[in-house]
């Protein structure tokens, strides 16, 4: 029998913490929440202070008398969950089950579990925090009375099977508000033009931009008034006017938090925030690494601080001293200062040892594993290193009563660019060239004058990264929910993924359309913000949990009743396609189910046919030339296989190319931007512009 028993969330966690831990524990994991609110039914009785009904999850009652069974047998429990209101009210579920006196000192938290912080942990047990568990609470119940309430409405007005979450609601109505802007953009007509010139002495060529007159910058609107510009050029000389040398120093980015984290991840690898925290999770509870066992290989992964423990950052500066010299370390640590009301529990996300490299522990780590961890150890590293240092040069070319600027810049110190560098949301951002010496009053030569037409555009669709980023500023959601709110709207088939954007569905306008109508503070971006800054301060102590419920509850049952008798039947048309059923004939529709969309016949249900629906790779399959289809696995993923599956056999998860290798005449595919042959021995590749 064991003293003592430790309870986590996963059999992975409880494998690393085992491994720190003497003969005398027993590690076992709880798999997750033990109990919820019923699928059922509301499951809150809101006539009695919002009293929730808690059940015990369907499948999980075999384990509950395991551990039921343990607990009994042991000295005492320590109660190990996650560091996070999430966490706190597993704990605290677990107390109530348990029958552990919440206030007795069984709760044990680490940020990373390391020898020490575990070991560290279990030598000072606290109570359960009540205002983390309320919090929780809250938001639960607060979620659980919206979607149960305006999703039944939904249904009988609009659509069986449809439902509404709270902070979803918003999302979405970002998405929708975003693509009514899309629609309504009507582009302005601008003109650019800008002068190729040349230094006289050593054939240098660069580029300077029209700016205006020597009075005042002027914005070029129309072919006409370039060409008015442009004749007053002719037989002008141009003079190097106003030369500014300088220096610029650009510093790195903090260490991740969870947002942070999400946008790098889907900027520079292409994953969804989903599957970002997958692999994030699986890095921090524990990899089996060759040599070592089991390891927690990165901090808590769900944090908006971007503090930094002291032994950390002492670590990072002694690895890029030894790494790549003293110029490279500042001279103090780098210090970053948190967003206004970031919560700072945690730590910024940053790998346990910084000496565990990511290219020596590549083959005991999964391939998402390997690349996230790679994002975090060098981000984390580029963090703590010295300012990247440029040599600025900006001038004025005169030419008549006109202005032309440049400007350019040359790198002298690499700094922490050496390792890593942010990712960027903008397409086409302008890097401005090197500059040759140029001298004030000094002649340099015209070659060409380029006149360009462009056109405003309009903003761009939301990526994950930038709904991300807009859910964040705007004060909606918190580390934990931003994965959830994306997954969940686009598997209600409000949303859809268009290569990276997000778009929304028709069915989507319309859900928003009527919480936009009917339910104007469940997607008033403010309301929703001011709801998050409340359950903070349930979690800081600061408000009651049942007195948010109170203010909040009835507003809403007053707009409910209003919607009841005001929204009016609501007929959504499925999409009618030219495929005929084999069946029966009828033109097929596109429904949207639960793995997205798919044809079914209208005629169910006499005629109950339904099929996937195949998208084109406008490809040839590059073994047999049949068709290629992009499928999805059921985990979501997207993969490409030809049409004459099984008998062809091709199947790949990167986008191929019809040719063969030019090298060996294996299968070609498009990955990281270049063409690569798939032949692990052939190393042949290219760019896709060649």
């Amino acid at each position: 029998m064991s003293k003592y028993l430790v309870i986590v969330e996963s059999p992975a966690k409880a494998k690393t913490i085992k491994k720190y831990l003497g003969k005398n524990y027993k590690v076992l994991a709880s798999m997750g929440h033990l109990r919820d609110l019923p699928k059922s039914q509301m499951g809150v009785d809101i006539e009695n202070n919002f009293e929730p009904k808690y059940i015990t999850i369907r499948g999980k009652g075999e384990l509950l008398s395991q551990l039921k069974k343990e607990a009994k047998n042991s000295e005492k429990v320590y109660l190990a969950t996650d560091p996070d209101r999430e966490g706190e009210a597993i704990s605290w579920h677990l107390s109530q089950v348990l029958d552990i006196d919440e206030k007795a000192e069984c709760r044990i938290t680490f940020n990373e579990i390391t020898k020490a912080a575990v070991q560290n942990a279990i030598k000072s047990p606290r109570p359960i925090n009540d205002n983390l568990v309320n919090a929780q609470q809250a938001r639960r119940i607060l979620d659980r009375i919206v979607g149960y309430k305006i999703s039944p409405l939904l249904w009988k007005k609009v659509k069986k099977g449809l439902s509404a979450g709270r902070v979803q609601s918003v999302a979405a109505r970002l998405i929708c508000d975003r693509e009514e802007e899309i629609e309504n953009f009507v582009p302005q007509e601008y003109w650019t033009l800008t002068a190729n010139l040349m230094k006289q002495e050593t054939k240098e060529s660069f580029e300077a931009k029209f700016y205006g007159s020597k009075k005042q910058k002027m914005e070029l609107q129309n072919e006409k008034e370039v060409q008015r510009v442009v004749e007053q050029l002719k037989n002008c000389k141009y003079i190097v006017r106003n030369v500014k040398k300088g220096e610029r120093k650009k510093s790195p980015a903090p260490p991740f938090i969870t947002s942070t984290l999400q946008q790098e991840a889907s900027r520079k690898l292409g994953f969804t925030a989903k599957r970002t925290m997958s692999a994030a999770q699986q890095l921090y509870e524990g990899v089996e690494i060759k040599g070592e066992g089991f390891v927690g290989l990165i901090t808590y992964m769900r944090t908006d601080s971007v503090r930094v423990a002291e032994e950390a950052q002492k670590a990072a500066r002694e690895y890029i001293l030894n790494k790549y010299g003293k110029a490279y370390v500042p001279s103090a640590p780098r210090q970053y200062k948190g967003k206004k009301g970031s919560q700072d529990a945690h730590e910024a996300i940053r790998p346990t040892n910084v000496m565990l490299e990511p290219d020596k522990i590549k083959d005991s780590l999964k391939l998402d594993q390997y690349k996230l961890y790679k994002l975090i150890w060098e981000r984390f590293l580029a963090s703590q290193m010295s300012s990247a240092e440029y040599d600025t040069l900006s001038v004025d070319i005169e030419a008549g009563d006109y202005i032309f600027k440049a400007n350019g810049q040359k790198m002298k110190f690499d700094g922490f660019m050496v390792l890593y560098v942010e990712g960027s949301d903008e397409e086409n951002v302008e890097e401005s060239g090197i500059l040759p010496v140029l001298e004030d009053g000094e002649e340099v030569q015209l070659k060409k004058l380029e006149q360009k037409q462009h056109f405003t555009q309009p903003p761009s669709r939301y990526t994950e990264a930038t709904l991300i980023k807009a859910l964040e500023e705007k004060g909606i959601g918190r580390p934990s929910t931003y994965a959830p709110i994306i997954t969940t709207i686009i598997t209600r088939g409000y949303v859809e993924r268009d290569k990276k954007q997000l778009k929304p569905t028709e069915l989507g306008k319309i859900i928003t359309d009527i919480m936009k109508n009917y339910f104007k503070d469940i997607v008033d971006i403010e309301f929703t913000a001011n709801m998050e800054q409340q359950l903070d301060e349930i979690e800081e102590g600061q408000k009651n949990w049942v007195d948010l419920l109170k203010e909040f509850y009835p507003n809403f049952e007053n707009t409910l009743k209003e919607a009841e008798n005001d929204i009016g039947e609501i007929e959504i048309q499925d999409e009618v396609t030219d495929e005929k059923c084999e069946k029966c004939g009828r033109n097929m529709v596109i429904k949207q189910g639960r793995y997205g969309k798919f044809l079914a016949c209208p005629g169910f249900p006499e005629c109950r046919n339904a099929k996937p629906i195949l998208q084109e790779a406008n490809v040839r399959c590059p073994v047999c030339q049949g068709k290629v289809y992009i499928k999805s696995s059921k985990k979501g993923r997207k993969y490409y296989a030809c049409e004459n599956n099984p008998t062809c056999g091709f199947m790949s998860w990167d986008e191929p190319v019809s040719e063969p290798c030019p090298q060996c005449g294996s299968v070609m595919v498009i990955k990281n931007r270049k063409i690569k042959c798939t032949n692990k021995e052939c190393k042949y590749e290219r760019s896709i512009s060649q």
